[in-house]
């Protein structure tokens, strides 16, 4: 199997794509929820996989109501998620692979994160990843998020090549239906998160890894 099109740049979601952090913060969302008394589950979570954090304090109010303490909870949260990827930031299957092969291919690259361009720097930084990306769109540089095209756009607009001959790699649904709206060739990397039939028709190939995505770069070449 082949791309629609002829891939020029390639543009990466960060968290639970490159990063296996989805997890931890799962785990730390969880912890926080015993501490302030309500029962936060792995399901509640997912359901806030690829949201910002205004979106999730959104949702938090609406299961606890609109007294929940947002703000502390989240504070408890990300000291505890702080804590554990001090100690560990691992990367995801196939994340030095694949970008050894952009480099040999002298493919353009960008990430499109939810996440603030500190944490992106601080976690990439600490494998020297982030010098290796082309561009990095994250959540201060624009005003609508996933599932909403921009960041997508945005993203190829600081790579200078179509969105349309842009390969995208998410993990999220929201992260799909974004670079879905922005024209982009689509691959799903499931993370904590099973494709649906709507990820499906959205997505060019749902991958089992990055080194799947590698090997459907390879065939296309």
């Amino acid at each position: 199997m082949s791309f629609p099109r002829g891939v020029q740049a390639v543009v990466f979601d960060m968290d639970g794509l490159l990063l296996d952090t989805e997890t931890v913060y799962q785990a730390a969302m969880i912890e926080a929820g015993r501490a302030f008394g309500v029962d936060f589950t792995a399901a509640t979570y997912r359901s806030m996989v690829g949201k910002t954090n205004p979106e999730c304090a959104g949702m938090l109010r609406d299961l606890y109501g609109q007294a929940f303490p947002v703000e502390d909870y989240f504070k408890r949260t990300w000291a505890d998620v702080e804590m554990i990827l001090e100690a560990e930031v691992r990367l995801k299957t196939g994340v030095m692979e694949i970008l050894d092969y952009l480099d040999a291919l002298g493919l353009p690259r960008a990430i499109a994160t939810s996440n603030s361009r500190q944490a992106a720097e601080r976690y990439l930084g600490r494998f020297d990843l982030f010098k290796r990306f082309h561009a990095v769109v994250a959540h201060a540089d624009v005003t609508r998020h996933k599932p909403h095209p921009d960041p997508y756009l945005e993203a190829a607009r600081r790579l200078n090549v179509h969105p349309t001959l842009c390969l995208a790699l998410e993990d999220s649904h929201p992260g799909v239906r974004a670079a879905h709206a922005a024209g982009m060739m689509t691959v799903m990397v499931p993370d904590i998160l099973d494709p649906n039939d709507e990820m499906h028709e959205k997505c060019v190939h749902v991958a089992d890894s990055l080194h799947v995505v590698m090997d459907l770069l390879k065939a296309a070449a």
